[in-house]
């Protein structure tokens, strides 16, 4: 039986996976026909390895495919240059074997002549290199994994100067048809961790390679294809366009979160209290239940996103700003923090502005952020002390929330001025919220409507949601726009109530909690 996988490659004949053959084509047609050099580089999980060994495939009719993964060259291999060549034509020689091609003398022999000998260096690697595709029956194509393994190495970068140079001159020294690097760093950047001074950061020898926009997220209708096919499997009677929905607004299509719900819901949800049937589990519950308990747990994805923000703290802060404040930073990939957020799968581009890649990393991010703070924060002491008065019959009592929270925000901040608030104030807000859901709920910001001056929050305790919206006061005006844009929203959730925060600096205001009707909805609105 075929199973939902997030550890190393998906094959189709054993794992529900998105079909790649659209992709693939695309690959082949616009790259690899046309002979261009490219890198896929994209964050940790993406689908790269998997991407690659399906392409080798796809190809081998047409072109002899050579297969590396770099991980198999220990970082001793890049000492010096001899070294290095010995141990890329003994894996080039491995791969020719295990590809059925070890009987090839045109291709064998070139590289055997390398192993018999002590001292080779670059230029004689890529002399045989190039004899090896001129006699090659077919045109051969170079697919090297995980390269960011020579990230730190010299060596390296020779090699890939030594690939450039023939790639200029291929008309006439014959070489490989087409390369394809792939790794979260872009070549640039491993450039720029070899020579950090100024004037050096940016020459890369990699200058030649074709820009690949191919998009590897996972699309709706993807999705919806691949547990279609569970569906097919285990009858469960879900509603496949809804569940996919529903995964891709958590996700945006990142390839191993998709893959992670999935196999949740599969093979730790169905059962439990509230999901005891295969239906109750796939549905819009139990993709935010899976979602819930995904966060719980460190994850390689996650703890490299962690080690990244220990390493690039202007990258922290942008995405701390983005977050709690709302700012707008126009997207430019050149940008270091933008360049690296993106290089590592966290940022995207959405409208000219950087926006988070997807709600689970903002929801991440937001935990992880917080949690630090808990420690040393006043505001998230009052909500731990507050908590348990806040649930009824296993129900949250949002209004009672909002109550008490503008009584701590008084007593607390009262004395701060206007920039430190407009600046903290929905931080404070989240961070007094945070102990009392407490891990039976979640919450997350929605990232469709948070600007400067307005932040929609959903909250879900127990599969109940609450709609708060945080906004910044900016005239009564203003304020009732806001009354009236929080009613349409309740619309889309098909709620009939909902909460309004303000953070008013008007000197008149009337502080405190007071329920209006809008549009026919209740509206709950607190003023601080």
């Amino acid at each position: 039986m075929k199973y939902f996988n997030t550890e190393g490659v998906c094959k189709p004949d054993v794992h529900y996976m998105v079909r790649l053959d659209e992709r693939l084509d695309q690959i082949k047609a616009l790259f690899v026909d046309r002979k261009k050099y490219f890198v896929i580089n994209r964050g940790r999980q993406y689908g790269k390895t998997t991407t690659l060994v399906a392409l080798e495939d796809y190809l081998k009719e047409e072109y002899i495919v050579l297969s590396l993964d770099f991980q198999q060259i220990g970082t001793e291999d890049f000492v010096d240059a001899p070294t290095f060549v010995r141990a890329f034509a003994s894996l080039l020689m491995e791969t020719l074997e295990l590809g059925g091609l070890g009987g090839r003398q045109e291709l064998v022999q070139p590289l055997a002549e390398l192993m018999d000998r002590e001292g080779s260096s670059l230029k004689e690697l890529f002399v045989r290199l190039s004899r090896m595709c001129r006699d090659s029956a077919k045109p051969v194509v170079l697919m090297i994994d995980e390269v960011d393994s020579a990230s730190n190495n010299q060596v390296f970068v020779d090699f890939l100067a030594q690939l450039r140079a023939y790639y200029l001159k291929r008309d006439k020294m014959p070489i490989f048809h087409a390369v394809i690097l792939a790794g979260v760093y872009s070549i640039k950047n491993l450039k720029l961790k070899l020579r950090p001074e100024s004037d050096h950061q940016y020459n890369s020898p990699w200058n030649i390679a074709a820009d690949f926009r191919i998009d590897m997220r996972f699309s709706t209708d993807e999705i919806a294809a691949m547990i279609g096919e569970y569906e097919a499997d285990h009858q469960t009677g879900m509603d496949i366009r809804a569940v996919a929905e529903e995964i891709h607004a958590y996700t945006s299509g990142y390839p191993v979160l998709v893959s992670s719900i999935c196999k949740a819901i599969d093979e730790e949800l169905t059962g439990q209290d509230g999901f005891e049937t295969p239906k109750d589990a796939w549905a819009k519950s139990g993709v935010t239940e899976a979602v819930k308990n995904m966060l719980k747990v460190s994850t390689p994805l996650f703890e490299s996103m962690v080690r990244q923000l220990d390493l690039y703290a202007e990258l922290r802060t942008m995405l701390e700003n983005i977050i709690y404040q709302g700012m707008r930073v126009p997207f430019s990939p050149d940008e270091k923090s933008v360049s690296m957020g993106r290089m590592f799968g966290f940022l995207t581009e959405k409208n000219g502005q950087v926006a988070i890649a997807n709600r689970i990393f903002e929801m991440y991010l937001l935990n992880l952020f917080m949690t630090e703070e808990a420690g040393r924060s006043e505001i998230y002491a009052k909500g731990d002390r507050d908590g348990t008065g806040f649930i009824r019959e296993n129900r949250l009592d949002m209004d009672l929330v909002l109550k008490k929270f503008v009584e701590s925000f008084h007593e607390i901040c009262s004395d701060r001025d206007e920039s430190f608030i407009e600046k903290y104030g929905r931080k404070f807000f989240l961070l007094y919220l945070k102990p009392i859901i407490n891990g039976t709920g979640n919450y997350y910001i929605e990232a469709q409507t948070r600007d400067a001056k307005r932040t929609d929050v959903i909250v879900d305790y127990l599969g109940e949601q609450y709609i708060v919206e945080l906004k910044i006061w900016h005239g009564s005006e203003y304020n009732e726009r806001g009354e009236k844009q929080l009613s349409e929203y309740l619309d889309y959730f098909h709620k009939d109530k909902g909460y309004l925060l303000s953070f008013n600096f008007n000197k008149k205001k009337e502080i405190g909690v007071k329920e209006i009707q809008v549009g026919g909805k209740t509206i709950v609105e607190a003023v601080v």
